[in-house]
């Protein structure tokens, strides 16, 4: 059975926590006496019907203001796929959040309030998924309920999101018109809107294509930890561990490790203590080679010398901070293992929310903006672009005083 990462994204009040909510109880995937909790804390709040939303919205300050403000990861299976859910919070504020739970994603549901239609959100929040590399979303109206299920109005939310997707880079969108509160399209086929010939989210979610070029791809493992364990079994010993981003490894393949460009031909693998012939994306592991070459933590093992070195590079980041970029200032880049020091360069353009383009701009960047930067690192650091590897194209910028993420990146 696979798994299918999927984020939730949209504004304020769009109902992203109530779809979950219903889209977990629809599908039997919460337990009795959670569910009872639920129905008491809604009587409670004078509801006449279940606030589905409550079983997502984890923090007390969460569930007081009806909003979502941490991303909440919640996990379900259907007799067809296993699914982990990230829903994000809509308000401006958090958008840092809605980055973290759309970076691993491999599909996003984008939520829009039918009687609202496409709102800034909207157009931040699909930018941010297109640019982190997701390759299709769905794309939830919303709240049909209270247009009176009209076809017209949901026609007209489709055709204001298309004009954004171009400037969004999003390749393939699936349009459906939900009630979350109803149910209506979400496990269940609505009777309400019998104009609605697609699949409902529940079976977009058990069909929808995941991208496996992962494993295609070739080989990169960024270093963790060099082992040595001065044990007599394994006395000569000497492993490098870490979590294979891409691509496979097998005994006897050669391997390039950067920056050193050194290489040299793997003798062993081992998967914790178990000694294995092939690794794949996404396993964690330890590997022996033939030859005693210079490797350490924040190095890369690759399959090719086909990764860039540089001390300059071009990125596209999202500032995090609360407070606007300061020009000069000096940041701590980690890159998987890897962290240098190094300064933003240039700011060569901010992405205006309303047309969606990059433009030149004096200020740098402020909390939640979007921006081309290039930087300046003390040293070389080895990478990929972006869109060719996600963990070797991405990187965090710290600040070196208070320590805080202030930035997420992604290399050109």
């Amino acid at each position: 059975m696979n798994l299918l990462r999927f984020t939730t994204a949209g504004s304020v009040d769009d109902g992203k926590s109530t779809l979950i909510g219903r889209l977990l109880f629809d599908s039997k995937s919460v337990f009795i006496d959670q569910m009872e909790s639920v129905e008491k804390t809604s009587h409670r709040k004078g509801l006449d019907t279940i606030d589905f939303s409550l079983l997502t919205d984890g923090l007390k300050d969460e569930r007081e203001q009806g909003i979502t403000i941490d991303v909440a990861y919640r996990y379900f299976s259907t007799p067809k796929r296993k699914f982990i859910i990230a829903d994000t919070p809509g308000h401006i504020q958090y958008t840092r959040n809605m980055v973290t739970g759309a970076s691993t994603a491999d599909t996003a549901l984008i939520i829009i309030d039918a009687r609202h239609g496409v709102v800034e959100q909207t157009r931040r929040h699909s930018f941010i998924a297109g640019l982190l590399g997701i390759p299709s979303l769905l794309v939830c109206i919303n709240k049909m309920d209270l247009v009176d299920f009209e076809k017209k109005i949901f026609d007209n939310v489709v055709s204001d999101f298309k004009k954004i997707m171009d400037s969004s880079n999003i390749e393939s969108v699936n349009f459906i018109p939900i009630s979350a509160l109803l149910g209506d399209n979400v496990v269940e086929k609505s009777e309400n809107m019998s104009w609605y010939k697609g699949y409902t989210l529940l079976n977009h979610l058990e069909t929808i294509e995941i991208n496996d070029s992962r494993y295609l791809q070739e080989f990169r493992m960024p270093i963790q930890s060099v082992i040595r364990p001065h044990l007599d079994k394994y006395h000569d010993y000497r492993g490098y561990s870490g979590r294979v981003s891409s691509g496979t490894i097998s005994q006897g393949d050669t391997i390039v490790a950067l920056p050193s460009q050194n290489s040299s031909t793997v003798k062993s693998i081992y998967c914790g203590d178990v000694l294995i012939n092939k690794a794949y994306s996404g396993q964690s592991i330890a590997i022996e080679l033939n030859d005693d070459i210079d490797v350490s933590r924040g190095d890369t093992l690759a399959n090719k010398n086909s990764l860039n070195i540089e001390s300059i590079f071009d990125a596209t980041i999202c500032w995090l901070d609360n407070e606007r970029q300061g020009q000069g200032s000096k940041y701590s880049l980690r890159q998987g293992t890897n962290e240098v020091k190094c300064i933003i360069q240039e700011v060569s353009g901010v992405l205006n929310i309303h047309s969606l383009d990059f433009e030149p701009s004096n200020d740098g960047l402020v909390p939640n903006g979007i921006g081309k930067v290039r930087i300046k690192t003390t040293k070389s650091i080895v990478y990929d672009s972006y869109t060719k590897n996600r963990v070797t194209g991405s990187f965090i910028l710290i600040d070196e005083t208070s320590g805080s993420t202030v930035a997420a990146g992604m290399i050109s």
